[in-house]
């Protein structure tokens, strides 16, 4: 029996998940532990919203300001090697309807991010320097508007795995960004974007 428990323990310690469904928290406001900023000009806009659409309802959390890039970083997350997975409902936006996800972010200003754009219908993978955003690799695939889809990277070393409603669609290496950083949620320009069932983990 001994002998079989050690590797279910192994197992069981090598991901350290949680998921959000920010349904506990109050609506119209920013959820507590989390963090509303924007990299550039412009404003965020964060806030917790009833949504009978929600993957997990009754609550999502709703990005509705207009800003360069607005983003939501998870307090108190440290994590090198590890996945961010979300799901998420482009609303609406003339200039963009994009959801991203965050990870390894040392300040608004520097982390990585993959998004999912409804109005280019591509998935694309950045890394943000200074405040600066650098696309390193880039996939045509259907996203609509109005939709739940879920967004997921997997992250380790300088390689990144981005899936896309279930489906690998990137697989991309970049050496920018090594040390440990928070986890968290990125939409730009005039998108309102849905976010909901918010889940990490460290490997």
């Amino acid at each position: 029996m001994k002998a079989l428990l050690i590797p279910i323990l192994a197992l069981a310690l090598s991901v350290n998940a949680e998921t959000i469904n920010f349904d506990s928290a109050e609506p119209g406001k920013v959820p507590p532990g989390w963090t509303a900023a924007v990299t550039g000009s412009g404003e965020s806009k964060w806030t917790v919203e009833k949504d009978a659409t929600a993957p997990s309802a009754p609550n999502v959390l709703k990005q509705s300001a207009e800003g360069t890039y607005p983003i939501c970083l998870k307090d108190k997350t440290q994590i090198k090697d590890g996945f961010v997975e979300v799901r998420f409902k482009a609303v609406s936006g003339k200039e963009d309807q994009a959801g991203g996800v965050i990870w390894r972010a040392q300040d608004k200003d520097n982390y990585y991010i993959a998004r999912a754009n409804a109005l280019e219908d591509n998935v694309t993978i950045y890394h943000t320097i200074k405040g600066k955003r650098v696309s390193f690799k880039n996939v045509k695939t259907k996203v609509a508007s109005g939709q739940w889809h879920t967004l997921r990277v997997d992250f380790a070393g300088n390689k990144f795995t981005v899936t896309f409603n279930g489906q690998k669609v990137i697989e991309a290496s970049d050496d920018n960004l090594n040390d440990a950083g928070k986890v968290g949620l990125w939409t730009k320009a005039d998108s309102v974007t849905l976010f909901d069932d918010f889940s990490y983990g460290a490997k």
